[in-house]
């Protein structure tokens, strides 16, 4: 019987395994810590965004604009409608809220990843966990386990190892060393901004800032931020991100629904002995965190108040580091892969997931993207098992084990 090698126990290596072992395939799905799905676990404690219900064009222009044909081909295949269908299909009752989000009725993911579980342990596949990727030795892949070394010989292997962000539920980055020179260097997505905030911010920490409109440069974003004690994050900030890390400056419109002439004419009211706090309060009925962030960044104040309110720039120290992003940009270049995400180097070795070179926002897009590229993954390596002799020219020596 032919035999998988699943690496990573995340969405995409799930998905792989399903695919995999629903066709009658052998798998073994392999992970480093001790309870599978840690990270899609973390995502559904704020309720398993599993997906976003829109138009294709919309859906795909969320992600890079350099979108990978790959990755085009992997969102084609498998999409908002296939990942809908998929949960359902694991008994999971889905809503679709206003923005278009998708989430199970459940509003977690531990439902989904048993009924899951229960799938693959239905085709057969076995899990081993508390093993660690270690590399290829002579060909063979090798792991540390709590028993020791162990090595197997899989027919296939997919790796699905993740990316660079919270590491404390599996995904480090350490596999980039075992495929030299085919990466991209790792960088911060979906990750909050490092702001010097003075002392009379403190009383907003925590604070959610709803209904603003973010800038940078000429991406916008319409959300909410949260103040903290090291800056500012939430959805707002994550979908502006990547600009934000390349340099573009951040301004924020606290009045979005009003344009700027409404905001002028408002401004020009008397005000009397009021002051210029309960002036703004009044006028334009900006509450205290709008109007902490305003001085916060606004002062001296000029004379025309109007256009500050609705390009308010502000000054922050870069990214929060790369383990406490959501998500990270880089990773393993699609150049260095198949069409079938198979690479180039090594037959019969697919990859897929959040260690693949792409990034998105969060909002469904990142769960999509990885139960996608696990899909494709697959799909290669089951035709690479009917048919590896026209693979045959790519075969070179394996390297010896890297530590």
């Amino acid at each position: 019987m032919t035999s998988a090698l699943v690496i990573g126990a995340g969405p995409a290596g799930l998905m792989a395994a399903e695919v995999l072992g629903g066709a009658g395939v052998s798998v073994t799905v392999a992970d480093a810590m001790p309870s599978v799905g840690r990270k899609f676990l973390m995502a559904g404690k704020s309720g398993l965004n599993l997906t976003k219900q829109e138009g294709e064009g919309a859906f795909l222009s969320a992600f890079s604009p350099d979108l990978h044909p790959t990755l085009h081909a992997a969102l084609a295949d498998f999409g908002p409608a296939e990942v809908m269908a998929w949960a359902t299909g694991l008994s999971q009752p889905l809503f679709t809220g206003s923005t278009g989000r998708v989430f199970p009725k459940a509003m977690k993911a531990s439902p989904l990843l048993r009924a899951w579980l229960g799938r693959l342990d239905s085709y057969g596949v076995t899990l081993q966990t508390r093993w660690r990727w270690q590399g290829w030795d002579q060909g063979a892949v090798a792991f540390d386990t709590a028993d020791g070394p162990a090595q197997m010989q899989p027919d296939v292997t997919i790796l699905a190892l993740g990316g660079a962000s919270w590491a404390r539920l599996g995904s480090d980055g350490a596999w980039v060393r075992h495929v030299p020179g085919l990466t991209t260097p790792f960088a911060p997505a979906n990750m909050g901004f490092l702001v010097p905030w003075s002392d009379h911010m403190t009383r907003h920490f925590g604070t959610p800032v709803k209904s603003l409109a973010l800038h940078a440069g000429a991406v916008m974003s319409r959300g909410e931020i949260v103040i903290s004690a090291t800056g500012i994050e939430g959805g707002g900030i994550y979908a502006i991100s990547r600009a934000l890390r390349e340099g573009a400056p951040l301004r924020l419109d606290l009045m979005p629904d009003w344009p700027l002439a409404k905001v002028h004419t408002a401004l020009q009211k008397p005000r009397g002995k009021t002051s210029l706090t309960n002036h703004l309060r009044k006028v334009l009925r900006l509450d205290p965190v709008r109007l902490a962030l305003l001085a916060e960044f606004g002062r001296p104040f000029p004379d025309d108040l109007a256009p500050l309110i609705k390009a308010l720039p502000v000054n922050h120290d870069g990214p929060r580091p790369m383990d406490e992003a959501i998500s990270t940009a880089g990773g393993l270049r699609f150049d260095a892969l198949t069409d079938g995400l198979m690479l180039h180097d090594r037959p019969g070795v697919f990859a897929a997931g959040e260690m693949l070179d792409w990034e998105a926002p969060t909002g469904g897009y990142l769960i999509t993207a990885c139960l996608a590229t696990g899909r494709l993954a697959a799909k290669g390596a089951l035709r690479y098992l009917a048919d590896p002799g026209q693979h045959a020219e790519l075969s070179i020596p394996n390297p010896p084990i890297s530590r």
